[in-house]
């Protein structure tokens, strides 16, 4: 009688904090305004990175524009307070009257804390700019209406939960409302879903 012994299962290995951090940004859905693109990450800057171009496009236009950079150092550099930091930027051209707007900066900033909130995305060292950029022409660019484009650059340190996860949804979902609020998009009656995409 021949008996068959199976070979003992080998459990797969369990991915990097990373890795499923990415895995995840792959997954998360935003809603169906965000195209979102995958790019090369900054070299140099952190051992390990992934970064995401997103565009808010309404009626075939592009209004506003951005990147959500990961980074990631198991070595926990004293600047960021932790092994992971997110940096992100978006960009929105603006009406040039509400580039008058003394506030702007205050504005802008306030629309960052509070996508941080309502995703529930944790943070610690959060800092950055708010930049408006006046254009007018002159010479033979005089006909040119005058433009204002407001920037808003920040990064923060995400606090990871207890088993080590980056629990990077949530820092991907305050971007995006940051980027749908520059470009002027009212948020999401509560309760309701937007058709949402993933990643590309």
């Amino acid at each position: 009688m021949v008996v068959a012994v199976s070979a003992p299962r080998v459990p797969a290995p369990r991915l990097s904090s990373f890795d499923r951090a990415v895995a995840e940004m792959h997954d998360v859905r935003l809603r169906a305004e965000i195209s979102v693109s995958e790019v090369p990450a900054p070299a140099r800057i952190a051992p390990r990175a992934a970064a995401l171009a997103g565009d808010v496009v309404v009626h075939d236009e592009e209004v506003a524009t951005g990147r959500f950079i990961l980074l990631h150092d198991p070595a926990a550099p004293a600047e960021w307070g932790g092994t992971f930091r997110v940096v992100t930027y978006v960009r929105a051209d603006l009406e040039p009257e509400f580039g008058e707007d003394p506030l702007l900066g205050q504005v802008g900033w306030a629309w960052l804390e509070e996508g941080l909130s309502q995703a529930g995305a944790r943070a610690v060292g959060t800092g950055g700019t708010v930049t408006r950029v006046l254009s007018e022409g002159y010479g033979e660019l005089a006909e040119r209406p005058a433009s204002v484009d407001v920037e808003v650059r920040a990064s923060w340190t995400p606090v990871l939960a207890d088993d080590g996860d980056v629990a990077v949804g949530a820092h991907l979902q305050a971007w995006a409302a940051l980027l749908c609020a520059v470009a002027g998009l009212p948020p999401l009656p509560e309760g309701v879903s937007a058709l949402a995409q993933r990643m590309r």
